[in-house]
């Protein structure tokens, strides 16, 4: 965390000016060339200014953000005009007619990031922001601000992965907007749309872990909602209870390696799909399929 030292003018006795932190200026490229990602962070940045230092007004061709570390200053776009303080951080859209100014007796301290890609759309509009509104407040802002610096300091060392770690990096801040923007009482799906999109997770979710130990109260403490809610809505959707589901999954799976990987034997196939116990697995593929695993096998292969 920086801290801008100053004296406030009025604090100053006449014969003495205001004194302030000296400017200092340090900005990084991504060594990466490669813009074929959906996301890719173009360069980061760190100032403290000088009062009454302004930028704009202009356009840029990317999205910009800057996270205020101390001090005051004000954000101008076609639409508002903001005046902002430590913990607050603005966002810059492409192709938007902005300016923006340091206080004139409070000079602010601050760090940026500019990126672009196919899904920086998505992301800004997941981070709370919104053309009515390019600003949130953070309280507790040391964690994000600490972000940014990592991306600036990864494209200082300019390693390979560079470019990975800063999208990764660019990614948790906007995780850290959205979660303010979105009070914990907005958690719970409100509308079909977004029971909908609960559901199509919840169907990833299974589908991706079936071969780990995988259960309902492991995915509702994945997604943050309430078991029985959970349960309840996927019977609504699919017409059974998240466990038959994952269940037929892993027996279809099953048979799957039962035909093609003739070399397992039935306890590896049963471990392979997540079921650990080998007894229970053949007594659940027998009730499901009328026949037991060893007898599936050797009908396929003898076809």
């Amino acid at each position: 965390m920086f801290h801008t030292s100053f004296n406030r003018p009025e604090e100053q006795p006449p014969d003495k000016q205001a004194v302030y932190k000296p400017e200092s200026y340090r900005v990084a490229s991504n060594p990466s060339m490669e813009q074929n990602g959906s996301l890719h962070v173009l360069f980061a940045g760190e100032s403290q200014t000088l009062p009454n230092h302004r930028l704009g007004p202009k356009v840029y061709s990317f999205y910009l953000m800057h996270i205020v570390l101390s001090g005051r200053g004000s954000y101008v776009t076609e639409h508002e005009r903001y005046q902002l303080k430590a913990g607050d951080t603005f966002l810059i859209r492409p192709n938007q007619l902005i300016s923006y100014e340091s206080d004139a007796n409070d000079p602010w301290h601050y760090r940026w990031v500019a990126f672009t890609g196919d899904e920086a759309n998505q992301l800004v509009a997941l981070a709370g922001f919104q053309p009515t509104c390019e600003v949130v407040s953070l309280d507790d802002y040391n964690h994000t601000a600490s972000s940014y610096q990592q991306i600036l300091e990864a494209f200082r060392e300019g390693h390979v992965t560079s470019s990975i770690r800063a999208s990764g990096l660019l990614q948790l801040i906007m995780s850290d907007y959205g979660k303010k923007q979105l009070p914990e009482a907005q958690l719970l799906p409100s509308s079909s749309h977004a029971e909908q999109q609960l559901h199509k997770q919840m169907v990833h979710y299974l589908t991706s872990q079936y071969t780990h130990p995988v259960s309902i109260e492991h995915m509702a403490e994945a997604f943050g909602y309430n078991r029985a809610y959970l349960s309840r809505l996927f019977k609504q959707k699919v017409g059974m209870p998240p466990s038959t589901f994952l269940l037929n999954l892993r027996l279809d799976h099953a048979r799957h390696l039962l035909r093609e990987r003739p070399e397992l034997t039935i306890e590896q196939v049963s471990a392979s799909v997540g079921i650990q116990d080998a007894l229970y697995f053949s007594k659940q593929f027998r009730k499901a399929y009328q026949q037991s695993p060893t007898s599936y096998r050797k009908q396929v292969l003898e076809d």
